[in-house]
């Protein structure tokens, strides 16, 4: 998609599975009667993505492994709610943030103790994460099962983007690992009541289609923490979606997970 070359309107149409990865749109030339769209300069960059139809920052995030608020602050976005098609907003950390990144002896989980700390520590010009910030590795992660029932549908690259887990109304769903809320609401078309947590500078895990949300947005939680009940929401039954995103894009959550 050309930077400039899309309606100027603003754009809260329903999310699309697209898949994940940065855009690649080339930088084209102005007309000079046309308003160029915030960030165009920017659009094929490492570490910038173009707004396409059907994009919502919390989708975004999802697909760039990234806290959507992180990506309206870096972006300077006045209302994050209001984005354009063929606008290009900034998916890894300024510079300067890297740099002040605030560093916590000891904590207690492997993301920062502030909102702001959830990004990961890298370069604008370099998408791919810094040095771990959690002892023994980004990749080291114990999970664990998010809910105890059968497993109804396995990871489809192209159909399904993690597993669904069978249960009943108001079953425990909990924290796969030790992570901090980046998202909790029902702002993604087809996944109902969603929680994303952020665990590292690599992994995301999103539970969908809950019936109660127990925890808020930059709220640490532990590993095997409840952080909701399992529903039908924006689901044709009962039953957990569970994604594990790795930079951004979905793979195998069976790979991680013990075995039953």
């Amino acid at each position: 998609m050309a930077a400039c070359s899309a309606p100027r309107g603003p754009n809260r149409a329903p999310v699309e599975d697209r898949g994940t990865g940065m855009s690649r749109a080339p930088v084209v030339a102005v007309d000079a009667g046309v308003k160029p769209l915030p960030g165009f300069e920017n659009a094929g960059k490492p570490g910038y993505y173009t707004v396409k139809p059907g994009d919502t920052l919390i989708r975004i995030g999802l697909d760039t492994g990234q806290n959507w608020r992180d990506i309206g602050r870096w972006s300077n976005l006045e209302n994050p709610n209001l984005i354009e098609v063929g606008q290009v907003l900034r998916v890894v950390p300024p510079e300067s943030v890297a740099v002040a990144r605030p560093v916590t002896a000891g904590s207690a989980t492997p993301v920062g103790p502030a909102p702001a700390a959830s990004a990961p520590a890298q370069s604008a010009s370099a998408p791919k994460p810094a040095a771990p910030a959690a002892a023994g590795g980004d990749e080291d992660l114990a999970w664990i099962w998010p809910a105890q029932g059968a497993v109804l549908a396995g990871f489809d690259e192209a159909k399904n983007k993690g597993l669904d887990i069978a249960g009943k109304a108001g079953d425990t769903v909990m924290a796969s690992a030790d992570g901090r809320v980046v998202y909790a609401g029902a702002g993604l078309r087809g996944y109902g009541n969603l929680i994303i947590l952020k665990h590292n500078n690599t992994f995301l895990s999103a539970y969908a289609h809950n019936q109660t949300l127990l925890v808020k947005e930059d709220q640490s939680v532990r590993k095997g923490q409840k952080i909701a009940e399992m529903g039908n929401s924006d689901a044709d039954r009962v039953k957990l979606h569970f994604e594990i995103r790795r930079q951004g894009k979905p793979v195998d959550p069976a790979k991680y997970l013990p075995a039953k």
